[in-house]
């Protein structure tokens, strides 16, 4: 104890615990200011960009829709554009022509939600952000930069022909020019119009709704949503047999019994026809008719290793497909059993694709086994014209030989000619493709997805287009439900549409 004599009213007496509680409380409370100024810190040199850039930002907002967004284009019109708002602090909103039908393309620029598809990526372009917009005397003056537009490789009468054709079904289907890689139509149905999200104070119960609906019309089947492709896997399969050796041509009768043991089980893959000339079948017969035991077998007596390897050569597992929308992987198992893999050489088991990746195995038929990147946007260009990014020499890549992409275009046309999709021949054009049913639901209790995957070559031009399309549901009875019949018309009107067939 310490006492202070000299002071009014008597001495002033300190205890030493007195001391340490105030030395303590004075350390902690420096410890806070510390604390904050280290926070702060942080804030202002390290998180300000977050925070700028964050969607919860309503600076952001303000400044991208303090002014006319950019466009997308297609074919040199624009189908997007913006108008003047009434009220509020955000002066613009993005519109949409015919939404419903490019909605696969553009996806929306909301004032409420955050921008997808074409409207996310290129949002810096379109909004005016984008640094290679400045101009020298931007940079000088800080002012914002005129926005740019985004190019698009989508052809209006392609893109316009499918989403007619798939009309009120459930379905997708994509078009590739295979030796461009430049995608002519991305369709998704049941569509949505972009233009109801754009405005925040009526986006709201469209989203609610949208989300809602148990058919997904927010979801883009075209590129995000693989299921099983049934039948159409069969050409990976026929690939990988020819490129192995296992068989020299696909007119070379295979071992094939019919039905075919399932290995390991008590269990046989038959065919949909049982009258269908199965039994020993030549590949190009047995994708005529679409025969099971034959695929099934011919997996198993590869291996799955070397199926799995021709399918990640077409683009299955890749899990960074972007055109340039992130595209969802189209999957080939790792680890499966005989069986299993017997049912994957049909496309069933745990196989899935999307439209995208069915259309890029035809199209890397179709132009010889070599693959080209497949993308929907050919440039990116400032409000003059100016060009900032140029994507139309994109990478390709030999997927297998110029021969066995030769017999099996030969083997696919054989299937329209006279197999099961017929209903895809189009007058002036030659026409190679492959038809699938993929089972659907526990125990295949619900109706079965209809696929078709083709080439089309004009007979006058030799301009090519290749054709995926998938029907997830349709007013079709159950047993009415194929890949030629549901499928096969919606890929020959966009094959007439792309190759101005009659």
């Amino acid at each position: 104890m310490r006492t202070f004599g000299n002071v009014p009213g008597g001495p002033v007496v300190l205890k030493d615990g007195m001391n340490r509680t105030i030395r303590r409380v004075s350390v902690f409370v420096l410890l806070l200011v510390l604390a904050l100024l280290v926070r702060a810190t942080w804030v202002q040199f390290y998180e300000a960009k977050a925070l700028a850039d964050s969607s919860y930002n309503r600076r952001n907002a303000i400044q991208t829709y303090a002014h006319p967004l950019g466009n997308i284009i297609v074919a040199g019109n624009a189908i997007t554009g913006s108008a003047r708002t009434t009220g509020g602090d955000l002066a613009y909103k993005r519109t949409y022509k015919q939404g419903p039908l490019y909605a696969a393309v553009t996806g929306y620029a909301s004032q409420a939600y955050a921008p997808t598809q074409l409207e996310g990526i290129y949002q810096d372009v379109l909004n005016g952000t984008d640094p290679r917009l400045k101009t020298v005397l931007d940079t000088v003056t800080g002012r914002q930069a005129d926005p740019g537009n985004v190019l698009t490789t989508i052809d209006p009468a392609v893109q316009k022909a499918g989403f007619d054709a798939l009309g009120d079904k459930k379905g997708a289907a994509v078009a590739i020019d295979p030796k461009t890689g430049r995608i002519l139509g991305v369709v998704s149905t049941p569509s949505y119009d972009p233009t109801e999200l754009t405005d925040a104070n009526t986006a709201g119960p469209a989203w609610r709704r949208l989300n809602a609906d148990p058919d997904k019309p927010l979801v883009n089947r075209a590129l995000r949503q693989p299921l099983p492709p049934g039948s159409t896997f069969k050409l990976v399969v026929a690939a990988a047999a020819l490129e192995d050796g296992l068989y020299k041509n696909v007119d070379q009768p295979t071992t094939s019994p019919n039905p075919y043991p399932l290995p390991g089980t008590t269990r046989v893959l038959a065919n949909e026809s049982a009258s269908a000339p199965c039994e020993n079948a030549t590949i190009r017969t047995a994708l005529r008719y679409s025969c099971n035991n034959v695929f099934g077998k011919m997996a198993v007596d590869l291996g799955q290793d070397k199926v799995r390897a021709m399918a990640e050569k077409f683009g299955f597992n890749d899990q960074k497909l972007d055109v340039p929308v992130r595209a969802y992987p189209s999957v080939y198992p790792t680890k499966m059993d005989p069986s299993q893999t017997a049912l994957s050489g049909i496309g069933q088991f745990d196989v899935t694709a999307t439209p995208l990746q069915m259309a890029m195995v035809s199209a890397a038929i179709a132009d010889g086994g070599k693959l080209v990147s497949p993308h929907m946007v050919s440039q990116l260009t400032d409000s003059g014209g100016t060009v900032l990014q140029n994507y139309d020499d994109p990478d390709s890549k030999r997927i297998m030989s110029s021969g066995t992409a030769a017999q099996l275009r030969s083997a696919m046309q054989s299937v329209v000619t006279n197999g099961t999709g017929t209903s895809a021949q189009l007058p002036g054009v030659t026409v190679g493709g492959k038809t699938g049913t993929a089972q659907h639901g526990l125990n295949n209790d619900q109706s079965p997805y209809a696929w078709f995957t083709s080439f089309g070559t004009s007979d006058s031009t030799g301009k090519q287009v290749a054709v995926a399309v998938v029907v997830e549901q349709s007013d079709a009875a159950r047993s009415e439900i194929s890949g030629g019949g549901l499928a096969g018309p919606v890929a020959k009107a966009m094959m007439r549409a792309a190759l101005k067939a009659s």
